[in-house]
């Protein structure tokens, strides 16, 4: 049965029932999917180093090649699923990722690897769009569709959070390509139960398809995503800021283009509403801390702290848990207090993390580590509830799958960040302080020089002196982080600031 949107706004705001709730749990598997696949990959880096030998760059590129696609697609898929159907859109995109998660588990070089989840990003951009667009349409009663979108907002972040457990625990036994194998064992539930109890729904009025709008908005942000990472890993180099050039060209064109067009794919009107542009800023901001946080605290964890992949990965456990219950309680606290200020307090825990880490430097331990991601995950976790909501409230219901793109295109940019941007700091600060003991070996120097991951390779075959250059590049790698970390804290006051400036009087 398919459901359009204005039929469900005609009517009052009815209480979905049972039904509707087995549907919220269906539509979590892909969620819970597509933000385990984005981090999980953290523990996993270091074993994928030593089996594939990839180049630094290319160990962004496996993490990132992902995230990229996916934002590079997003508004272009949210917008087919709007005109298709989004449960339609959401069952195709399911077995194309299924597939592509089976190759990549597989890939036998660096290069494959990355083609491989490049092709997972492409269906996940099927996935996400369709999830919570549907959700709009699943749950007309506000105070219901709030605690529906906590849940799906708490599944991403704890999965996001969670991904790293997933694959330490998987790797504790399993080869590294295991972790890409959980999408088949996700997704056949989701094909099997997702026509049974979710609802199609569309927009009614869709118009024509835009195609130079799609491919606008396609080229606008995947040259911005390439031509970020390219800058972070490359600095100033042409190709950088040619792809930054082409990216706001292409954006301009694209905001000109949805302003003259009888029936644009995306408002851009929206962009002026404070609660949803603010709302956005917010969820990038939160992610990129999220995903920074991980990429450096798992390496430091496994490679500095020399801790096995299982130990590690329950190191982040009570943080894991603290975002749980702080996604899902946010919900009653925003009932009494305005969300704008929710959001702020939540997101000065986050703030304080970054801070710990930034002053400890060195001298942090394991347990301050699990200390410090407990208090990210108690304002990721909150930050990120409420200002999936706003955006989804913010729009006509017959958007909701544009509006959904623009909110999961936030996330996706801020994966890319997080590795990216922070990751490529770290990567500069541990080249630039990494002092190499004289009388190592000029192939063992290379490969330390590259990544922390390609000095505990080489330390083990060197002896001694192995032991004197393992023992420079975790002191450089800790310098990265005192600077990454201090980064990070800045991020989040600037989110703070963002939150208290926009979001202030969005309650109901």
């Amino acid at each position: 049965m398919t459901t359009d949107d204005s039929q469900r706004t005609t009517a009052s705001p009815a209480r979905a029932g049972v039904r509707a709730w087995g549907a919220l749990a269906v539509l979590m598997l892909p969620v819970l999917l597509v933000s385990i696949d984005i981090t999980a990959l953290n523990f996993a880096l270091p074993e994928i180093t030593q089996d594939l030998q990839p180049t630094a760059s290319q160990q962004l590129w496996i993490i990132d090649a992902y995230s990229l696609v996916l934002a590079t697609l997003l508004v272009a898929m949210g917008n087919l699923g709007d005109r298709i159907g989004r449960r339609k859109l959401l069952l195709i995109g399911a077995t194309g990722f299924a597939i592509a998660s089976v190759l990549a588990a597989f890939a036998p070089s660096a290069e494959l690897l990355i083609a491989a989840r490049a092709a997972i990003g492409f269906f996940g951009a099927t996935l996400m769009p369709s999830t919570l667009a549907l959700l709009r349409s699943i749950f007309p009663n506000r105070q219901q569709r709030r605690l529906a979108v906590a849940i799906w907002a708490t599944a991403f972040s704890v999965g996001s959070a969670a991904g790293p457990v997933v694959g330490g625990v998987l790797l504790a036994h399993f080869h590294w390509g295991a972790i890409f194998l959980i999408a088949v064992s996700v997704l056949v539930p989701l094909l099997v139960l997702a026509p049974l109890l979710v609802d199609e729904s569309r927009d009614p009025a869709p118009g024509p398809i835009d195609l130079i709008g799609i491919a606008l908005s396609m080229v606008a942000l995947g040259s911005l995503a390439a031509g970020i990472k390219e800058l972070a890993v490359a600095a100033l180099d042409p190709p950088g800021i040619a792809m930054i050039l082409l990216a706001v060209l292409a954006g301009w064109l694209f905001v000109r283009r949805m302003r003259r067009v009888a029936s644009p794919m995306l408002d851009v009107a929206l962009f002026r509403v404070p609660q949803f542009s603010g709302a956005l800023m917010v969820n990038l901001l939160s992610v990129v801390a999220l995903t920074g946080f991980l990429f450096f605290v798992t390496q430091h964890l496994q490679l500095v702290e020399a801790m096995p992949v299982l130990d590690a990965a329950l190191v982040l456990v009570p943080g894991v848990v603290v975002m749980i219950g702080s996604g899902l309680l946010v919900v009653r606290v925003v009932r009494t207090v305005d969300p704008g200020v929710a959001v702020v307090v939540a997101l000065g825990s986050s703030l304080a993390a970054y801070g710990m880490l930034a002053v400890l430097g060195e001298q942090v331990s394991v347990p301050g580590i699990a200390v410090a991601f407990a208090l990210l995950g108690l304002g990721i976790g909150a930050a990120e509830t409420v200002s999936n909501d706003l955006i989804l409230t913010a729009v006509p219901p017959a958007k909701a799958g544009a509006a959904s793109a623009l909110s999961e295109t936030a996330y996706e940019f801020g994966a890319v960040l997080g590795t990216t941007l922070l990751g490529g700091m770290l990567t500069a600060v541990y080249r630039a302080t990494l002092v190499v003991p004289a009388g190592t070996d000029p192939a063992a120097a290379a490969a330390a020089r590259e990544t922390l991951g390609g000095a505990v390779a080489v330390a083990e075959q060197a002896g001694a002196a192995g032991d004197r250059l393992l023992e420079a590049a975790r002191t450089a790698f800790d310098h990265g982080v005192i600077a990454t970390s201090a980064s990070g804290a800045v991020l989040m006051l600037i989110a703070m600031i963002v939150a208290a400036r926009t979001l202030r009087g969005s309650g109901d």
